[in-house]
């Protein structure tokens, strides 16, 4: 773990029933797939190949809120070499919409589109060309409607209703039909508390559209199926969701409609929502014939949602000593055209507005609204990235009133176990914010002016600018910054979240070797090597198998909201523990009357051995297993939860929470507006580092990703249309981008979770981009108040 430390914290209880284990819990083992990644030889959806393919395409509106006058396939279906062409009158079945949370989207437009980039007909081609030009040939009039796209056209008293017919529960609850979800929190007496309060700061804060920027695009072959179905292989984050949503447009029973991950390339929230999926299995079915999809990159910045745009008022109120004394906030999510995931980030923005801080009385009220604008959904950091952006805006604004030292005014009003989040819910487990503050503080700074290398002279790659060589240093200021933030952990608000697991152990060459099935999507964060870890550590075997992903076997629900870990890795846990105890059973009923200890001691699996808790060997495991193996297959689930009151936003909503603060170094071009990120430092508890090594990359990926957030990424959006739709306008960080991101990674178990540990993937997203903007304020005296900063703001 270079550039990285360990605090570990943890007792043997929590380490699983046996001795350690080489590749077991704790130890860095190696990922599965990672040499065949870092080689190229990793075979993505992309790459999948069947014979006698045909290739599909998907024609999309180039309007962001218009009638469909007329649909004209006739020159596209007299094409050489197309098969078929499919509109929105061709599908197949009564249901034509799909959702993740409400039914809201069309599969193909009928009779209006909402935004741009939807899809309006499918072709299905012998080759991709033929599929894209047979695509350029349907002829489709439109008539332009007017557009909703901001909070004064979209809540405006003569505003176009984007779904006049929604029937969702959360209609109940919102006073305009164009708010997709309205969830306030209240607590205490906010009036009285500003009373009391000696200074009082507000601001109003913007953040842009974020693309979840996956390097691998949209793909999936489709082949149909003898008995009427269809085999569908696809990179996605859910498969059984993606089923639920698939089977009903079909017109098929989901045992029709069998579904394997094929290999993703990055997701991020941005394969939560289908994309091509329905699109193949439809062209396949039509023609008979197998169906690849796979996007352009021009095509995916269409065909997946985004991290929401959002705009928050926040009031602080603070004692002279620097105790908050209340918040008020309002968080406007822009949704887009259609829902998502935006009731459940609503949820999440709402939730977790406050921040890490102890605060009694709170009003805050966030809503998600329904605009032409591209569709917004589920992203790393899930609707709390936005408000921490503008809360730790917020601290560093009222420490300045008050005269005090940003850490420590965070510190003296930081939560710690046993606090409550607005919404009333206790933090029961450890809250270190005060700790990680600290630990972040304390790092030493990096050198200064470390770009003058070579004699003296400046190397450029190191100044603001880079290769760009617009500066030798001049005007060249470093800034230092601070963040921290939390984030809920699992599925919310009474979701019914589970996840199941199958585990065969069996001799295999004579030896044991366990098989773990599970429908976890990998994505790239290592659920493949931690499952083996766990299967290692419990049933004490070295050789473990990872059987495809696929719906042959019950949900293991999505990867993300850091839960695979927790949830999937819970669900092998616990089904591991039933297969030892089939193994004890039957060692018992076959070897127990050789020795007295099977019946009296406790036993254990070690080294593919059953020993006692003495270390006394009673049998190799091959012995008891023979030629029979055991199989088990159940499912976990954690805690319950309860939906927030709708009118208070009261009750316990989250399952876990997870902590993470950075300290950004930053040096700062103030004539040209230029930034170059020095240093990301982190500290952030994870319960357990199930994996330590794959745990920092985890914390450095969301580290660099808030990085992204803060100096460069936005998908520009100008009258609903998308101005940049491409990697060369849409900027990612690239190797020179990112700085030395040194890690402190501590381990304070939290016994309510498998082995004590927390999810770890999306904290560090959080609290990187206020950190570096705060690291550019203290640079340029600038009050910078939207995300992604540009130069125009520094210089202006």
């Amino acid at each position: 773990m270079a550039g990285s430390t360990r605090v570990p914290t943890r007792t043997p209880s929590q380490l699983g029933q046996g001795a350690a284990v080489s590749g077991g819990v704790g130890d860095s083992s190696l990922r599965p797939d990672g040499v065949l990644k870092a080689t190229g030889e990793f075979a993505y959806s992309s790459d999948m190949w069947h014979e006698d393919m045909l290739w599909g395409f998907t024609l999309r509106s180039p309007h962001a809120h218009a009638e469909i006058v007329s649909v004209d396939v006739g020159e596209a279906l007299a094409q050489a070499g197309v098969y078929a062409v499919l509109t929105h009158d061709d599908l197949p079945a009564e249901v034509k919409k799909y959702g993740l949370e409400l039914r809201d989207t069309p599969v193909l437009a009928g009779g209006k589109v909402r935004h741009q980039g939807e899809p309006v007909a499918l072709v299905a081609a012998d080759h991709p060309e033929t599929a894209r030009r047979a695509a350029a040939k349907i002829k489709v009039e439109y008539r332009e409607l007017p557009l909703v796209h901001d909070e004064a056209t979209a809540l405006a008293a003569d505003a176009p209703v984007l779904h006049p017919d929604r029937d969702d529960h959360h209609a109940a609850h919102v006073p305009h039909p164009n708010i997709v979800h309205r969830q306030p929190i209240v607590r205490g007496d906010v009036a009285a508390a500003a009373a009391r309060a000696e200074v009082v700061v507000s601001g109003e804060y913007e953040v842009g559209m974020q693309d979840q920027a996956f390097l691998g695009p949209e793909s999936g072959l489709a082949v149909p199926a003898e008995d009427g179905g269809v085999d569908l292989y696809v990179a996605t984050q859910w498969l059984h969701s993606d089923l639920r949503q698939i089977a009903p447009v079909l017109g098929l029973p989901e045992d029709k409609v069998r579904m394997t991950l094929a290999g993703v390339g990055g997701a991020f929230g941005g394969r939560e929502d289908l994309s091509m999926q329905i699109h193949a299995c439809l062209l396949a079915l039509r023609t008979r014939k197998p169906v690849k999809m796979v996007y352009n990159r021009f095509e995916s910045f269409f065909g997946h949602v985004h991290r929401h745009p959002a705009t928050l008022w926040y009031e602080h109120g603070a004692t002279r000593d620097g105790t908050l004394t209340h918040i008020r906030c309002r968080i406007v999510l822009d949704g887009g055209a259609y829902a998502s995931a935006s009731p459940a980030v609503v949820g999440n923005a709402s939730s977790h507005a406050a921040g890490p801080y102890v605060v009694d009385d709170v009003e805050i009220e966030a809503l998600a609204l329904y605009t032409n604008n591209p569709p917004c959904g589920a992203m790393r950091g899930f609707g709390a990235v936005q408000a921490c952006f503008a809360y730790e805006a917020q601290m560093d604004k009222l420490a300045a009133e008050l005269g005090m030292d940003p850490v420590e005014f965070r510190r003296k009003n930081a939560m710690s176990q046993g606090d409550r989040m607005p919404t009333g819910q206790v933090v029961d487990s450890p809250a270190p914010v005060a700790g990680l503050l600290r630990r972040v503080k304390a790092r030493p700074l990096p050198p200064e002016r470390q770009w003058e290398t070579l004699g003296g002279a400046p190397d450029v790659r190191a100044l603001p600018g880079g290769l760009s060589n617009t500066t030798h240093g001049e005007g060249v200021v470093r800034g230092v910054g601070y963040g921290v933030g939390v984030k809920n952990v699992c599925f919310s608000e009474g979701f019914d979240d589970y996840s199941t697991a199958r585990v065969r152990l069996e001799v295999i060459g004579g030896e044991p070797v366990a098989t773990v099935h599970t429908a976890a999507a990998e994505v790239g964060q290592g659920g493949v090597t931690v499952h083996a870890q766990i299967a290692r550590t419990e049933l004490g075997v070295t050789r473990v198998t990872i059987h495809p992903a696929d719906t042959r076997v019950g949900s293991a629900g999505s990867t993300s909201a850091s839960r695979q870990t927790y949830m999937t890795g819970g669900a092998v846990r616990h089904v591991c523990e039933l297969v030892r105890e089939e193994v004890f059973r039957r060692g018992r009923e076959r070897l127990g009357t050789y020795h007295p200890a099977w019946a009296t001691a406790e036993l254990l699996l070690e080294g593919g051995k059953v020993v006692t808790d003495a270390g006394e060997v009673l049998a190799p495991l091959v012995d008891v297993l023979g030629d029979e193996p055991v199989e088990a297959v159940d499912e976990f689930r954690h805690r319950p939860t309860v939906a927030l009151d709708p009118a208070t936003g009261q009750g316990f909503g989250h399952v876990q929470f997870s902590f993470a603060a950075h300290r950004a170094v930053v040096e700062v071009d103030t004539e040209l507006g230029l930034v170059k990120v020095i240093e990301l430092a982190c500290a952030q508890d994870v319960g357990k580092a199930m994996n330590p090594d794959a745990v920092v990359g985890q914390i450095h990926g969301g580290t660099t990703q808030g990085l992204g957030l803060a100096v460069m990424e936005e998908i520009v959006v100008e009258n609903a249309k998308v101005r940049n739709p491409s990697f060369t306008d849409y900027l990612i960080p690239t190797i020179l981008d990112t700085p030395t991101i040194p890690v402190d990674v501590l381990e304070l178990a939290d016994e309510h979770a498998p082995y004590g540990l927390r999810g770890a993937g999306e904290a560090p997203t959080l609290s990187s981009t206020p950190a570096v903007l705060a690291a550019i304020r203290a640079a340029t005296g600038k009050a910078l108040k939207r995300v992604p900063v540009r130069p125009e703001h520094i210089v202006a």
